[in-house]
């Protein structure tokens, strides 16, 4: 089978593989569709996440979907949490220390044509959802998490920094869930329409205009109760902070490059802000199910590129330079 793994920095290779032979309360599943997330670029273009570095070449790829061996058309939760830890006894295995995740460096992920999974992370998916819609179940999920973290309240102003795909599934939560306004901002025009397509409100080019001037300009001074920051960006966590009204909530989901999420702490302790930080999702597939089935988000709309698993280099190499309006690449390896 064909697999790509990851090497070194901007260094992706393609390989012919033996297919994997599954373990005990594992299955063989045909992958069909990968999505390529921001944290994989990251692991792309610098090598790594954080304090995690590339010591060997692995399998990228956390958002896919597939087919088993037996016909039955799944989603792949990325995680395999060890459910014995506290963290996942309190309901919390989305902060399970023992977790096996897939492509997170130790683990091989799913940007190959087979992978062998635990039964118990596999998601059934419903007529009409496709294995590509499978494989954005998982960003949907992390939106999920993040809005819930917010406890938003309907009629609510949300401030979105950041409109890659996370970003963009939080800009349609945030109107379903009944904001009046939601203000989305990133360096690139491309993103700012589809933020317009998500339903924001109104959105700013952080490359030529001041993002947190012209978004409080666009609320009276007031700001917003809550504030995604989902770019990453060294400054987008103060600039978070800057936007949010008293009282108000930040979500920081983004994974800043250089392992720091900081924030001017006077104004924010003077405006009495809540800080979160996001971590992956707890289990909400039931609901991204029901959302993507019923036609509530629209999974398609952000997807800017679909391509064969021997195109995977270079459409990575197009995500980390920014390069042909590219926003969510879905690969196919099957």
């Amino acid at each position: 089978m064909r697999v790509a793994r990851l090497h070194g920095t901007q260094d992706l290779r393609l390989h012919d593989e033996e297919k994997p032979r599954p373990k005990e309360g594992e299955v063989l599943v045909r992958v069909g569709a990968v999505g390529v997330c921001g944290s994989d670029i990251h692991w792309f273009a610098d090598g790594g996440i954080g304090d995690v570095r590339v010591v060997r070449p692995f399998v990228l790829g956390h958002e896919f979907g597939g087919t088993t061996e037996d016909g039955r058309r799944v989603a792949v939760d990325p995680a395999i949490p060890c459910e014995r830890c506290e963290s996942c006894a309190a309901g919390h295995a989305n902060l399970c220390q023992s977790v096996r995740y897939a492509g997170d460096g130790a683990h091989d992920g799913g940007l190959g044509e087979w992978v062998a999974w635990p039964e118990r992370c596999l998601v059934p998916l419903p007529a009409p959802l496709t294995e590509a819609d499978g494989a954005m179940l998982e960003p949907l999920g992390i939106a999920i998490h993040a809005l819930d973290l917010a406890h938003l309240r309907m009629g609510a102003r949300v401030g979105v920094f950041g409109c890659g795909p996370i970003g963009l599934l939080l800009v349609q939560l945030a109107r379903l869930t009944g904001a009046q306004a939601v203000l989305a901002t990133d360096l690139h025009d491309y993103r700012l329409r589809l933020a317009k397509t998500a339903g924001a409100t109104a959105t700013f080019n952080a490359a030529r205009e001041d993002p947190v001037a012209a978004m409080l300009e666009a609320t009276g001074g007031r700001g917003a109760e809550v504030v995604f920051e989902a770019a990453g960006a060294p400054e987008t966590p103060d600039q978070a902070a800057q936007l949010a009204a008293a009282l108000g909530t930040v979500v920081v989901v983004g994974i800043c490059a250089d392992n720091r999420t900081a924030f001017t702490a006077a104004p924010a302790r003077r405006k009495g802000l809540t800080v979160k930080i996001s971590r992956r999702m707890k289990p909400v597939y039931a609901r991204t199910i029901a959302l993507a089935a019923h036609g509530m988000v629209d999974l398609e709309s952000f997807v800017s590129h679909r391509v064969p698993l021997k195109a995977g280099p270079r459409a990575f190499q197009a995500l980390a330079d920014y390069h042909e309006d590219a926003a969510k690449v879905v690969i196919s390896p099957a």
